[in-house]
């Protein structure tokens, strides 16, 4: 298995900070807007993007949520699924300025998933899309980030692997 390094901590932080400065040219004070993490690995980047943007701003009351969209799936009844994660989010999303948010952008299914999961809490005023990574030319939807920290062509049979200080020890983002 051959490993090539897309994204090292360094470019890492580099690339979260320069979403968040992306973000503020488009909202303001984030009065009206909300940020909603894709379970699972989206609501690492929502809460970097959030810590980062409160930070920047000075402000502390910018919504944040997490989203599952396990039941929204067009696959779940074909995969293992373990313990549902958990939908978090306590305030209201209608009328709400939603950035939908997840690490890799591949077909597109987990993101129309997110849609339809994120319908049924309320109706938004507008929806975005933020994405860690988008990986060109594998779309079956027609869905497309607004916001993208970089784009990376890949094959089918490639895989992206996004590591998280968190959870796996370090931020990274590799190509294997």
């Amino acid at each position: 298995m051959q490993k090539r390094l897309l994204l090292n901590s360094t470019d890492f932080e580099i690339t979260i900070k320069r979403l968040c400065y992306q973000l503020i040219e488009n909202h303001d004070d984030f009065g009206d807007s909300a940020l909603i993490g894709l379970q699972p690995r989206g609501v690492f980047v929502a809460s970097r993007i959030h810590h980062h943007l409160s930070s920047i701003l000075n402000i502390r009351n910018i919504c944040l949520g997490q989203l599952d969209i396990t039941f929204y799936r067009d696959d779940f009844r074909k995969r293992e699924i373990s313990a549902p994660a958990e939908t978090k989010i306590d305030f209201e999303v209608e009328n709400k300025n939603v950035i939908l948010i997840d690490d890799v952008l591949f077909t597109g299914r987990t993101i129309r998933a997110g849609m339809d999961a994120l319908l049924d809490l309320g109706r938004p005023k507008k929806v975005e899309l933020l994405t860690l990574i988008d990986r060109r030319y594998s779309r079956h939807l027609p869905i497309a980030p607004d916001y993208t920290g970089i784009q990376v062509d890949t094959i089918a049979t490639e895989k992206v692997k996004v590591q998280w200080k968190e959870i796996d020890g370090e931020d990274s983002v590799w190509l294997i």
